[in-house]
């Protein structure tokens, strides 16, 4: 009676360290790669997403620098370098699409604000990316 306890112990013992079957772990693994196929694009998405608003509000702010200075000086920044040498900025903004501040596409006006004497200058600005948006438009069109 005791040498049959002690063996129903053993092969219980015995089976709770053996461990998973194959099945298991490949259910298991299946499980996980079907949770990674949705997560993945989604977080991927919600990165663009913030760039995005980072660039909206980084060129926000640049085209109000740019019309407070023009108001401010009687002319249009020559350059984005102005904006910061005159204190308008502390530094340009990065675009968050190219990871660069040296990639702004400047627009310059077709007649001087100042006049005719006066070089002209930056009207407006836009990202230098060539690559597409969540909504279908180029994020240079922004």
């Amino acid at each position: 009676m005791v040498t049959q306890a002690i063996n129903k112990n053993w092969l219980t013992l015995k089976r709770a360290l053996r461990g998973f079957t194959l099945i298991e772990l490949m259910v298991v693994m299946a499980i996980i790669s079907v949770l990674l196929a949705i997560a993945v694009p989604i977080y991927q998405k919600s990165i663009i997403r913030s760039k995005e608003a980072v660039l909206r509000n980084n060129i926000f702010t640049l085209r109000a620098m740019i019309d407070e200075y023009t108001i401010d000086k009687q002319k249009a920044p020559e350059s984005l370098q102005d904006l910061v040498s005159e204190g308008y900025l502390r530094q340009v903004p990065q675009d968050p699409m190219t990871g660069s501040d040296q990639t702004w596409k400047t627009i310059m006006e077709d007649t001087p604000v100042g006049g005719s004497n006066s070089t002209p200058g930056i009207f407006d600005v836009r990202s230098g990316s060539d690559k597409i948006a969540l909504d279908g438009t180029p994020y240079s069109d922004w």
